[in-house]
């Protein structure tokens, strides 16, 4: 029997034992569960500003995790050694939400906040983040959350709550991109309007030459970004070649600040990445 998985807008339909679209979420005995949980392949105390937050408790560090998987295919993913495979490659060690929380407390000595959910796209995940932010913040630790953005809303509106602060990609500004990664970009628009109403957001975009780096794009991509708030971040990143990427060139350094000033012409808030 398959069971309807509606956690993103793929809605896979998924056979017993069988995985979905994303590679972490399966079928088991008709209902779908989170493969993944608790199975971390990344772990570190990071900059808060490595997310990228650069308005987020400034100077602070943060313990992020990530697991395995994505519900997009990204072409230039910069972490598909780990996002783009399921379970039984990857190399996992578990860690469950007590453990997690244990740990993010112990680090408090050395200037951890809390933890970020990241590296892969962690809301695939979903059940594995909710309960550990919710330990999390009962332990007074906060809750960062680095996503794609390719959610469904009523998930997402559960999830909210408990989240302190997220960076969401904004991949480009166009629904000819987005469907080249199996993703829509009303979802990630969504996304980032729902967040922005609960808690700190910061918004990223890799521009890659000749695919969303116009001008034009940029132009509508932070108009509407300011429609929500011109306060809001948006990190405008280099991109460098990689995974089915790598016959790109480098972004051009002199792209990078021509887009910053057209973006900072509608927000108060931009910072250019990788250069």
């Amino acid at each position: 029997m398959k069971i309807v998985c509606n956690i993103c807008p793929h809605h896979c339909s998924i056979e017993e034992g069988k995985l979905g679209f994303c590679q972490a979420r399966t079928n088991i005995d008709g209902e779908i569960i989170c493969e993944s949980y608790g199975k971390l392949t990344s772990i570190a105390l990071d900059p808060i500003e490595k997310k990228p937050l650069n308005h987020f408790y400034a100077g602070s560090l943060i313990l992020s995790v990530g697991s395995y998987g994505c519900n997009l295919r990204c072409l230039h993913c910069q972490n598909s050694g780990i996002s783009m495979i399921n379970g039984e490659r990857a190399n996992t060690e578990i860690v469950l939400p007590e453990k997690l929380v244990e740990l993010a407390e112990n680090l408090k000595s050395r200037g951890n906040i809390g933890i970020a959910y990241t590296y892969n796209e962690p809301l695939i995940s979903y059940e594995y983040v909710r309960d550990c932010a919710k330990l999390a913040r009962q332990n007074g630790l906060k809750n960062v959350v680095v996503t794609n953005g390719y959610i469904c809303e009523e998930p997402l509106l559960e999830l909210l709550p408990l989240i302190d602060a997220m960076n969401i990609d904004l991949k480009a500004f166009t629904n000819e991109f987005y469907q080249q990664m199996r993703g829509d970009l009303e979802t990630v628009k969504t996304t980032i309007s729902n967040a922005a109403k609960q808690c700190h957001i910061e918004v990223t975009t890799l521009i890659i030459p000749d695919e969303n780096d116009s001008e034009r794009e940029m132009e509508q991509l932070s108009t509407w970004l300011a429609s929500i708030d011109p306060n809001i971040p948006l990190h405008i990143s280099r991109f460098f070649p990689s995974w089915r990427m790598t016959h790109k060139s480098p972004t051009p350094v002199e792209k990078i600040h021509k887009l910053a000033d057209v973006a900072r012409a509608n927000l108060k808030y931009v910072y250019k990445g990788n250069i």
